[in-house]
């Protein structure tokens, strides 16, 4: 029996190695990897220039500690800035803890401004995180659910919804930042339109709010762009990022400018891990594997190709409401809830998601290619099918 609290409802699989885009389980059998580990292992398994950079930092230092200046945060942080155009870097561990800084920020920047109880427009349908503070940002009541008392300052709108956030600048003097996802993963793939975006940095500098992002999910190259309001042509106050920065090993980073720099000062904030010299080798490689192997450009293709085939292979079934995303983030609506698909992909061999209840999620490693959306396709298509025809 094993002493592991009971957090997740596994699936009754183990993986030894991979290599590329695919696993391998205790038993041999081999997976196309279509979720990599929920948008996490950018450069898929067993990649060489990432096995080399973790392999050569591992034996030379793998932690010193904040208390000291780390040379490969330095240049991480340095890199970040130069694709974002952002100004700051705060290095930590994971999502959650980007975004309790980005909140932490919120409320400082608030505090700055004479404003007592600061207050933060975030998203119904949004997720930022399992800790209090982003918990209760986050918009799912089932998530939330048995931590009450939830932490207050959260005012919450429809996603996408404008005229939403007007209402509540007309009548909520306390609100100081907007924060929410360029595509909300966990919330079923749904995406901000670039419109939306660019009206929403709009009223956050005519009232004088902080714009705050989170591209935990979605960023680093998985939409095309190294960040998914760059489509947008839009820049926020504030950022989040983790999962894919540093292809499997625990990073995250929340990146400042404008009026968010300089906030933080020495005691404000802090982590003990973050931005440890194993972590930020492995985030500079994954970096660099994405600029100088057109990471970004093959993740439009190869997401276009994905979708064109799921879209040809179910042309006409009744039961599909959508098929949606950008880049390597996919969803596919479905009329039901239609969990049962993640298990009968794994019998196939796929490794998918269901998220939102109704929507299969793919997020497909970076380094997906064309014959792989094609295999993704062949074995995916079919099992979508016959569940909507037999129900």
């Amino acid at each position: 029996m094993s002493h592991l609290m009971n957090t997740y409802a596994r699936l009754p699989v183990a993986f030894t190695h991979g290599e590329g885009v695919w696993l391998y389980d205790e038993n041999g059998k081999r997976y196309l990897d279509a979720l990599s580990g929920i948008a996490v292992s950018t450069l898929g398994h067993n990649h060489p220039r990432l096995v080399r950079a973790i392999t050569e930092q591992a034996g030379r230092v793998l932690h010193t500690s904040n208390v000291y200046r780390i040379p490969l945060q330095e240049a991480l942080s340095d890199r970040l800035a130069a694709v974002s155009g952002m100004d700051e870097v705060f290095m930590c561990n994971s999502g959650c803890e980007a975004n309790e800084a980005a909140i932490k920020l919120a409320r400082m920047f608030g505090h700055n401004r004479g404003v007592d109880l600061p207050n933060i427009i975030v998203m119904e349908n949004a997720f930022h995180g399992r800790t209090l503070a982003t918990l209760s940002a986050t918009g799912n009541r089932k998530t939330q659910a048995g931590f009450d008392p939830l932490v207050p300052g959260f005012v919450r709108v429809p996603y996408r919804d404008i005229e939403a956030v007007r209402r509540v600048a007309e009548h909520n003097n306390h609100v100081v930042a907007v924060m929410l996802e360029i595509v909300q993963g966990e919330g079923g793939v749904n995406m901000a339109e670039d419109d939306y975006l660019r009206e929403l940095r709009a009223i956050c500098d005519e009232r004088g709010w902080l714009l705050m992002l989170d591209e935990v999910q979605c960023g680093m190259g998985r939409t095309g762009e190294w960040f998914g309001w760059q489509h947008a042509g839009v820049k926020p106050d504030v950022m989040t990022l983790a999962k894919g920065l540093a292809s499997g090993v625990p990073i995250g980073a929340c990146l400042t400018s404008g009026a968010a720099a300089g906030l933080f000062g020495p005691g404000n904030h802090g982590s003990t891990f973050g931005g440890n010299p194993l972590a930020c080798a492995a985030s500079l490689a994954t970096l660099d594997a994405i600029e100088q192997d057109g990471l970004m450009a093959s993740a439009v293709a190869v997401g276009d190709e994905i979708r064109r085939g799921i879209g040809e292979a179910l042309a006409g079934l009744e039961g599909v409401v959508d098929i949606r995303g950008r880049g390597l983030m996919i969803g596919i609506e479905l009329d039901r809830p239609c969990g049962e698909l993640v298990g009968k992909a794994l019998e196939a061999g796929l490794l998918i998601n269901v998220t939102a209840e109704r929507v299969v999620r793919l997020l497909p490693a970076l380094i997906f290619t064309t014959a792989d959306a094609q295999a993704l396709v062949a074995g995916l298509a079919p099992l979508i099918r016959d569940f909507l025809q037999k129900a």
